[in-house]
């Protein structure tokens, strides 16, 4: 839809599908970024674990018909959502994941933005040439990742994942984007790393876990997190321990954010509002943890 009109409606429906995603920082995103541009916005948090096909059917039938912009689409639906959309933008049709649905004349079409917004986040981590950069996991978020690196032309390029079948399905589908090499395992995939990126939700609160030992990191290798709930993850904190730079899920957060709003309304959000809305929701989380 065009400014113009939207400008006439001042509503703005979206929303986010997924599980679990109460800890979510979309809604205050969104919707504070639609204030600021004279929009009432309204995003609704779809929350339904375990769905199925047809129950991921019925969802989006209800995107299509309810008057939504569009919505984000979250853990654990990134890729069981492609066959469900009428059509896929290019980035998404080429990793066969999906983040932001567009509702358009009652069509819905998948993008990726987890790729844009990645991409914008990481490059300036990334030196002129030389990058060796780990990615563990390779579901929805995972691939995304590896296919920003590959936009960047992150030359050596290493994806692991416990269920090797899923690297190697994501490594084929690379292979016309500059390629990258299935480790064997999580130590293969750091040796002579300049980089690792966490593309698991390991880490997330309540979870505690580690993607890679502790012993594998060191200063010379900078280390970034998909997971915002904690900012801070386990992974990070022994990352900064070692003495390596990280990058917090935040910027991916913010970016990917960002580039769906543009999406949905055709209009370019404040990023520095978005990361405003961000951190107090990051704070006050951080706050009610520790009066707990």
């Amino acid at each position: 839809m065009s400014k113009r009109g939207y400008a006439a409606s001042k509503k703005l429906l979206t929303g986010l599908i997924g599980a679990p995603i109460a800890h979510s920082a979309s809604p205050a995103m969104h919707e504070r970024a639609a204030e600021a541009l004279g929009l009432r916005g309204h995003y609704q948090l779809i929350e339904v674990a375990g769905a199925d096909a047809a129950g991921l059917r019925l969802m989006l039938e209800g995107v299509r018909r309810l008057g939504f912009a569009g919505v984000n689409v979250t853990y654990p639906y990134k890729e069981a959502v492609v066959p469900l959309l009428d059509a896929l933008a290019p980035g998404a049709a080429a990793m066969g994941a999906v983040n932001t649905v567009v509702v358009r004349d009652g069509r819905l079409t998948g993008h990726n933005t987890d790729t844009t917004g990645f991409a914008r986040a990481v490059a300036p981590l990334l030196a002129p040439s030389g990058n060796a950069v780990a990615v563990i996991g390779t579901g929805g978020v995972g691939k995304a990742i590896a296919f920003a690196l590959a936009s960047l032309e992150v030359a050596d390029l290493r994806i692991f994942d416990s269920e090797p079948a899923r690297a190697e399905k994501l490594a084929a589908l690379l292979a016309k984007h500059g390629g990258a090499r299935v480790a064997k395992s999580v130590e293969d995939a750091l040796d002579g790393a300049t980089g690792l990126v966490n593309g698991t939700p390991v880490g997330m609160l309540p979870n505690r876990g580690m993607p890679v030992p502790a012993a594998l990191l060191h200063e010379k290798l900078w280390v970034a997190d998909a997971v915002y709930s904690p900012l801070i993850t386990p992974l990070l904190a022994a990352a900064q321990e070692r003495g390596a730079k990280i990058m917090t899920g935040r910027e991916l957060a913010i970016y990917q954010a960002a580039d769906a709003f543009e999406l949905f309304t055709g209009l370019a959000p404040s990023t520095e509002v978005m990361g405003e809305a961000f951190d107090e929701v990051m704070a006050a989380r951080s706050s009610a943890y520790h009066a707990a």
